[in-house]
């Protein structure tokens, strides 16, 4: 399993939960594996933030998982979400993504708890203890309430052979150069939109960001960009996908790019699960015209 890390790279983008009268659309989750698969897509995230993972039963999210390989049938990485602020049922999770064939695990940092740095470790080592899946931390200080510190990353890659990266979804780029710098090898993916090309720029392998959803070829494109240090074209895309990637924080993600999805006709409902509700017809008007002015309706 290990040695499909190198594939491990480009836009992953974490594909949205659709629901139907209350119940998750398994048959249009598959199709939009397709969809990003067939527009370019380099790999698929299941059970990010994006797809409402705390609103989902486990077997749900096992299931999502499930549908993905299969309607995947191998052609792109796999990687699964498979945190949660329960430490069995983050166990429960990333046992059955390992049992079933993902090709990498994403655990974000448990939230609501606040543990300590030497928390984390522990907590992180014992969920991937036995397990010969490449393992990546979810860092997104802005939801979990706690940040990874470079120490803390130093020493899981000493003390776990399988911990292969981070999902970087906040703003320091600083952080993500004291990483790189650390740790060569270390694979960075962004998780915060407005940050994909600055940094990629300075070495990010990749993205996880929910606009996917909505634009996955020019993504793609500006990873490819990037790689083809063709610096101007990546600077052109930055700022062509500036105001979407704005967009998706109009309100609590992924509320906009739901709607956004609809709108564009790539879902058949909009549809969430309490405490999230549908964008408002205020933001729908807001939403509206950022797609006009994008040139998509």
């Amino acid at each position: 399993m290990l040695s499909k890390v190198d594939e491990l790279q480009g836009s992953i983008p974490p594909l949205i939960t659709p629901f139907r009268d209350g119940e998750v659309d398994y048959d249009v989750y598959a199709r939009l594996v397709d969809f990003q698969i067939e527009e370019g897509s380099h790999g698929i995230l299941v059970n990010g933030t994006t797809s409402e993972p705390s609103t989902l039963t486990v077997e749900e999210r096992n299931k999502l998982v499930d549908i993905a390989i299969q309607e995947n049938r191998g052609r792109v990485p796999i990687v699964v979400a498979s945190g949660s602020q329960s430490f069995a049922e983050t166990i429960a999770l990333t046992n059955y993504a390992a049992k079933v064939g993902a090709d990498a695990v994403l655990i974000v940092t448990p939230y609501y708890i606040r543990p300590s740095q030497q928390g984390l470790i522990e907590y992180y080592l014992e969920v991937t203890k036995g397990k010969n899946i490449p393992w990546m931390i979810y860092h997104i200080p802005g939801r979990a309430a706690v940040s990874v510190t470079l120490d803390t990353v130093k020493t899981l890659r000493e003390r776990s052979p399988t911990f292969v990266g981070m999902k970087h979804a906040v703003n320091d780029l600083g952080f993500v150069s004291e990483c790189i710098n650390a740790l060569p090898d270390f694979l960075i993916f962004v998780g915060l939109e407005e940050l994909s090309f600055p940094e990629m720029a300075i070495g990010a392998v990749g993205l996880m960001n929910a606009v996917g959803n909505l634009r996955p070829e020019v993504l793609v494109e500006l990873c490819q960009s990037v790689w083809d240090n063709d610096l101007a074209k990546g600077r052109r895309l930055h700022q062509s996908l500036l105001e979407l990637n704005q967009a998706v924080f109009y309100d609590t993600n992924p509320i906009p790019i739901k709607y956004m999805m609809k709108r564009l006709g790539i879902i058949p409902n909009n549809e969430h699960r309490l405490p999230m509700l549908p964008a408002s017809s205020e933001l729908e008007k807001r939403l509206d015209g950022v797609l006009q002015r994008a040139g998509l309706i």
